[in-house]
């Protein structure tokens, strides 16, 4: 048996991921089908079956269809899904994100709050729940918050995206102080992944050039991160809480002037 691998006598533990239907989260899901069961969490229905059916084991794979952007009706709609399920979560991976590219002048209060909702409050929210004994039966052993380098630096048009990931590595490293020893808390900060929510800037020219100059091991793809989940879930990053991991093939290293 691997150390990724459920005991036989808890056969009801999930990975919780979210946004599961494309990009990191479905890369994640795919890697980490053989060894564990998981909750595939997105909005698009037919893209987390995609997901499903890509996973090894499909079958014992459940899917929770949620709009993260409604905070307020996660409190009733996950509780109900594990109980419907007889499910527990025993890994939280959050891999959901958006980014509102616009110069701050253009931002109004509606776009901003998705941003936030989605990247920082539903992870806060869904991590509330699963600490709960009547929710999830203090299951809950390894929190994973997938970041961005953009945490650490400023990038035009990117004010609340920057914020939104400063904000989930804030609670990160609350949490782990928080929650140890019962529950490992850490970040992966990824740099340009070749994914759907970067899907504009791949398609520039002068930005894809741009990247080939700045990152010494080129862009990364959504496997590179789901290789770096994949370890902090196991009993290898057992001593590892509380820290911001950047995985970004040099980029934030590399002050060459070309």
């Amino acid at each position: 048996m691997s150390d990724n691998t459920p005991s036989d006598n808890t056969p009801n533990l999930h990975v919780l991921i979210t946004g599961a239907s494309s990009g990191i989260g479905r890369a994640t899901a795919i890697r980490l089908s053989s060894d564990r069961r998981l909750i595939l969490h997105g909005r698009d229905l037919d893209r987390l079956e995609e997901t499903r059916r890509a996973c090894q084991i499909p079958e014992r794979h459940l899917i929770w269809p949620f709009d993260l952007k409604n905070v307020e009706g996660i409190s009733g709609s996950l509780p109900e899904f594990l109980s419907e399920h007889a499910a527990a979560v025993e890994a939280f991976v959050h891999c959901a994100g958006i980014a509102v590219v616009l110069p701050m002048r253009s931002v109004d209060y509606r776009s901003a709050r998705e941003t936030m909702d989605v990247n920082f409050s539903s992870a806060a929210e869904i991590v509330s729940l699963l600490l709960k004994k009547k929710v999830n039966d203090k299951r809950l052993s390894n929190i994973i918050f997938v970041s961005s380098i953009f945490s650490r630096f400023g990038a035009r048009a990117h004010a609340h995206y920057c914020a939104s990931k400063a904000a989930l590595d804030g609670l990160m490293r609350a949490l782990a102080v928080e929650l140890a020893p019962a529950v490992r808390v850490n970040s992966i900060l990824p740099g340009a992944i070749d994914t759907p929510l970067a899907a504009a800037a791949f398609s520039d020219a002068e930005i894809m050039e741009k990247f080939q100059r700045d990152y010494p091991l080129g862009v990364g793809q959504p496997s590179d991160i789901a290789e770096a989940i994949r370890f902090l879930l196991s009993q290898e990053a057992r001593w590892w809480t509380g820290q911001e991991i950047v995985v970004d093939g040099g980029r934030t290293v590399n002050l060459s002037q070309k």
